[in-house]
């Protein structure tokens, strides 16, 4: 992740265009655009929006991570002080701690990296390096994970060992999936990276009660 690929950056872009006369206006409540501002202006701003708003989850994760390791009896606290979501921070930094900075694609979303956060570093940057070089959306990379899945000739996923089976009720599961789903995440990601996060909870903490939130 370079320096312009920061929520800053992506910010002082937006601040340039709203000091300008006729231009993009952005508010801490909102977005004002001209009238006559022109296709490849309004796509500008859309693009730097986003980088804000990927970056800042990228941000959060860590700023997290931070605060559970330098200030475990209180980060919890901060956290309510400042008005964010715990279980939806968690989540973020959940796939933020199994990046480094260096190997977090900046061409690619938070949401890429979310979806093959449940492999082995190596297998990571496979598939994050294919993503990027073939222009995949986070549903492209999902099939081509799921297709060399299925193709395995140990039926395997090539990260790990088959859990055994268990039974659930039909009710349970439509929820599950409908979890993955609104996180955008397949749904064997998503159930990994639950029982990931209950893992990494901190003894002090709640239980997870809410479905993994991720952006879309």
């Amino acid at each position: 992740m370079t320096k312009n690929d920061t929520p800053g950056a992506a910010l002082d872009a937006l601040a340039r265009c709203s000091s300008q006369p006729n231009k993009v206006l952005l508010t801490r409540v909102g977005l004002t655009l001209p009238d006559d501002l022109d296709l490849a202006e309004w796509e500008r701003a859309g693009m730097q929006i986003q980088r804000i708003i990927d970056s800042s989850t990228w941000c959060l994760g860590d700023w997290l991570i931070f605060g559970r390791e330098h200030f475990p009896g209180r980060y919890r606290h901060a956290i309510d002080a400042v008005g964010l979501k715990y279980q939806t921070l968690r989540n973020y930094a959940w796939v933020a701690q199994r990046y480094t900075v260096e190997r977090r694609h900046a061409a690619l979303t938070f949401q890429h990296h979310a979806e093959v956060a449940s492999l082995r570093d190596p297998e990571q940057d496979h598939w994050l390096r294919e993503a990027a070089r073939n222009g995949w959306s986070t549903k492209q990379l999902r099939a081509a994970l799921r297709n060399a899945i299925e193709n395995d000739p140990s039926g395997r996923n090539p990260s790990g060992v088959v859990l055994p089976r268990f039974r659930i009720d039909e009710g349970r599961l439509t929820q599950w999936r409908s979890a993955a789903e609104q996180a955008d995440m397949s749904f064997d990601a998503w159930v990994i990276a639950a029982l990931d996060v209950a893992a990494d909870q901190p003894r002090a903490d709640q239980p997870v009660s809410d479905p993994l939130s991720l952006p879309g």
